[in-house]
């Protein structure tokens, strides 16, 4: 299951006729037990290691003019077909499209990400605008 966009996504996002402020709607699953790419043995369950990944993100977000918006546990599935496939939901806000697109390029945020890797099973990120007459 997907936890990193690819290329053509990425390239996508910065084509986007997206103006101002970016939402990005975060839907999270976590690994039950965290495991680290490079081997290293741990005790931690996924959302564990995903906490440590956002223990130093968040900070990083809000240094660059971004915050965390919204997070809450996903609890019960009321419109749609199937099980509940997410543990988390999440809204972070950046100043746009381009201060995300440079935020997550940095060498900073790769280090730390490797617990992001080790905790996410799977990940859905949607970039998202304010709709005038909706908001």
């Amino acid at each position: 299951m997907p936890i990193y966009p690819t290329a053509d996504q990425f390239a996508a996002l910065a084509k986007a006729d997206i103006e101002g402020p970016v939402q990005m709607l975060n839907l999270l699953r976590f690994k039950e037990r965290a495991e680290y790419e490079d081997g290293r043995e741990t005790t931690l369950s996924g959302r564990e290691a995903y906490a440590l990944y956002a223990e130093q993100m968040i900070p990083f977000v809000a240094a660059g003019g971004g915050r965390l918006v919204h997070s809450a546990e996903a609890q019960l599935l009321v419109i749609g077909d199937g099980a509940l496939e997410w543990d988390l939901v999440g809204i972070v806000e950046y100043p746009s499209k381009e201060a995300f697109l440079d935020l997550v390029q940095r060498p900073e945020v790769a280090e730390f990400s490797v617990h992001r890797s080790a905790g996410l099973a799977h990940q859905l990120l949607v970039a998202c605008s304010a709709t005038p007459g909706l908001s």
